[in-house]
């Protein structure tokens, strides 16, 4: 622990034993004219150090660095500090009002989290949450009907709020180690989906399905592409002339950049969509996929009630809660299982999906685009084949 003293010219915090200032100020001089402000630092639990300011009065910094020594020794330094007595619900309303929260594409379903937790717990003091608080919550949502799966995603985006709070000195460790010892409901993995749809699924979902959606489920299940993705492309994203979908590392859930290739299944749904040149208006829109009447999708909502009704129409269970039932992103692993049927490797299916590589592939594969163009075209090849191959069989069953 220590005392600082401010610098009024240059605010270099520095020993009081100092004279002069290294921009050439006169401490001593300074200190007279109670110009100098006093700080003290002390190191808080975490291994951080905090520094905290006192005032003008040298006898008040001594004072305040001596309390500090006291409350260190008893463990009770952040018992005296403001943030000792903020609520979760004051907690949760800094953490939205960052800045770097409001751009997460997530920030909607982060408040319907905090929404739940706050209604419960929002007025304890942070620093007074046990690991008992924790399991008697979930225990609580469990009994309400919430999944466990949903309990567990919950509870890692407070964790997250909590994680950020600590870095920033808001709270001390003892809130860490509650939600640090809470084990999740499910093992990671344990609920993870592994519905795949099948090509002939897909040939009965766009007999049955709109034209409009149509158009979305084709280039869904011959990119991988996520719902998200789709919805919010924009021609200035494709280049018909190159084969490529390119997309900004703004645009994609891993932030980096993403180029999917173009087949011909896909590049004739661009085709047909293709916009012809008209003014620039406030009606004009940039939106590859639109609805009925040529509006932009503006949410998930919409695609998932289409979808719905067109399973309904091909006789396919939908949804989370039905036995086989398909949502929109199974068509994301249907493609990247469709690509291993396929035989294309895993490097050019991680990176037509946009995963990261794994360990020195990192740093030693980069993979031209006529390499990703032929990565592809093994795919639709085997695409083709197998809608091929159902048709005949189609064909034979009709004739018997």
């Amino acid at each position: 622990m220590a005392i600082l003293a401010e610098c009024p010219t240059c605010k270099l915090k520095q020993s009081v034993k100092n004279k002069v200032c290294k921009c050439g100020e006169n401490l001593d001089k300074a200190k007279r004219s109670n110009r100098v402000q006093y700080w003290i630092d002390y190191k808080i639990p975490g291994g951080k150090v905090r520094r905290e300011l006192i005032g003008y009065s040298i006898d008040d910094a001594r004072a305040a660095d001596g309390k500090r020594k006291v409350q260190k020794k008893e463990n009770r330094i952040f018992d005296m500090l403001p943030e000792s007595k903020m609520s979760f619900k004051e907690l949760s309303e800094w953490y939205l009002n960052l800045s770097s929260v409001k751009k997460l594409s997530s920030y909607k379903r982060i408040q319907s989290s905090f929404k739940f937790f706050i209604a419960k717990l929002g007025g304890q003091i942070v620093n007074t949450i046990t690991l008992a608080d924790l399991d008697n919550y979930r225990e609580e949502r469990l009994d309400g009907g919430l999944a466990p799966g949903t309990i567990d995603v919950e509870m890692s985006i407070i964790k997250g709020m909590v994680s950020r709070a600590f870095d920033n000195d808001k709270i001390d460790g003892r809130v860490m180690k509650a939600f640090r010892k809470l084990k999740n409901k499910i093992k990671r993995g344990g609920n993870a989906r592994k519905r795949t749809i099948s090509v002939e699924e897909y040939i009965k979902l766009l007999s049955a399905a709109p034209e409009y959606i149509k158009n979305f489920l084709t280039v869904a299940y011959n990119t991988g592409m996520r719902p998200g993705e789709l919805r919010n492309l924009k021609w200035k994203h494709i280049n018909l002339k190159s084969g490529f979908i390119m997309l900004p590392a703004d645009f994609t859930k891993e932030k980096n950049e993403k180029k999917i290739p173009i087949n011909h299944h896909v590049r004739d749904v661009l085709i047909a969509l293709r916009p012809v040149l008209k003014p620039v208006t406030e009606e004009y829109h940039d939106f590859v996929f639109t609805r009925r009447f040529g509006k932009p999708i503006r949410g998930a909502g919409g695609i998932k009630y289409i979808l719905k009704k067109t399973c309904e129409k091909a006789k396919i269970p939908y949804g989370h809660k039905e036995i086989n039932g398909i949502i929109m992103h199974d068509f994301r692993r249907s493609f990247k299982t469709n690509m291993l049927y396929a035989e294309v490797d895993k490097v050019h299916r991680d990176l037509i999906l946009g995963h990261r590589l794994q360990g020195m592939d990192i740093h030693y594969m980069a993979p031209s685009d006529e390499t990703l163009k032929k990565a592809m075209d093994k795919f639709t090849r085997w695409l083709d084949d197998q809608t091929a191959n159902l048709d005949k069989t189609l064909t034979k069953q009709k004739i018997s």
